[in-house]
């Protein structure tokens, strides 16, 4: 069953409630511990999707991402072209620094021919990263399987759900690459799983062994139309998919891709943030 926004912050505010009123009701040391669960270790980071600030300028992409308290970043090229020079690379990594920002990955990248893998590789290893977010078609799989092993870089392959004719979900991606060398993974969307018709929870706890960077967003619908929204409001069950991720063990960057108002989005992202924060705190 979906926990929606209202019924979410109700059963944690009802939990809240009778933790507070366990002393009141038993002053046993031994029934405390057994009301009161250890809170589980998240893993994880928080990051930033680069897509979400398509419509803006890399600057105001790094002060909004400061704003709301991420500090990983996955680069995408319109912020640092794949032509960039060394000097560009390192002004690049400046400002990134002066926003208390990493940037963690590049991508994603779509690769098409032998040229652009080849040149989506130079491009990560001149960038500093060790993890490229990419669309590679079937037949340059085996080519992405030499070049893992020569620079010893993770690929998380991207699923883009209805539409996508090469991996719409992550069950595709898993059954293309679990032949391959380990460091070729995916990049989990879990909201174009959920508009797949897929479940999210299902699928980081089935391929969660082979996922390497995940983007975080609710929709509106689970179909084909659904759209991005502010996390809470659309069909994801955010908490379940939070706690799946959590048994998976799962070390990467949960990193929020918000597609909605993308020339004025701060708000949205936000509020976002808002809601992930209150789950990790409630969990």
């Amino acid at each position: 069953m979906k926990t929606n926004r209202r019924s979410f912050f109700k059963k944690s505010g009802t939990g809240l409630t009778a933790l507070a009123a366990a002393p009141l009701l038993t002053t046993s040391k031994s029934s405390l511990e057994k009301l009161v669960k250890p809170p589980r270790k998240i893993t994880y980071d928080l990051g930033m999707a680069g897509y979400t600030f398509v419509k803006f300028s890399l600057d105001d992409a790094l002060k909004m991402t400061q704003r709301v308290g991420i500090h990983h970043f996955c680069i995408k090229d319109f912020h640092l072209p794949m032509d960039s020079t060394d000097k560009e690379i390192a002004e690049f990594h400046k400002k990134c620094k002066a926003h208390d920002i990493e940037g963690y990955a590049v991508g994603p990248i779509y690769m098409k021919t032998e040229e652009e893998v080849n040149r989506a590789f130079d491009y990560a290893k001149r960038v500093g990263v060790r993890m490229i977010v990419g669309i590679p078609t079937y037949e340059l799989l085996p080519l992405v399987d030499e070049k893992v092993k020569e620079y010893d870089f993770q690929v998380a392959i991207h699923n883009h759900g209805p539409g996508d004719k090469l991996y719409p979900t992550p069950e595709v991606i898993y059954d293309k690459v679990k032949d391959l060398d380990r460091r070729i993974g995916m990049c989990h969307d879990v909201g174009h799983t959920k508009r797949y018709g897929k479940d999210p929870v299902a699928q980081i706890l089935k391929y969660g062994e082979r996922t390497y960077d995940m983007h975080i967003k609710d929709v509106t619908e689970a179909t084909s139309k659904g759209s991005s929204c502010e996390m809470g409001r659309g069909v994801l069950d955010l908490p379940a998919v939070f706690e799946a991720i959590a048994k998976t063990g799962y070390s990467g960057k949960c990193s929020i891709e918000y597609e909605k108002d993308n020339t004025d989005n701060l708000a949205g992202i936000a509020e976002s943030v808002g809601y992930y924060n209150a789950i990790q705190d409630m969990m």
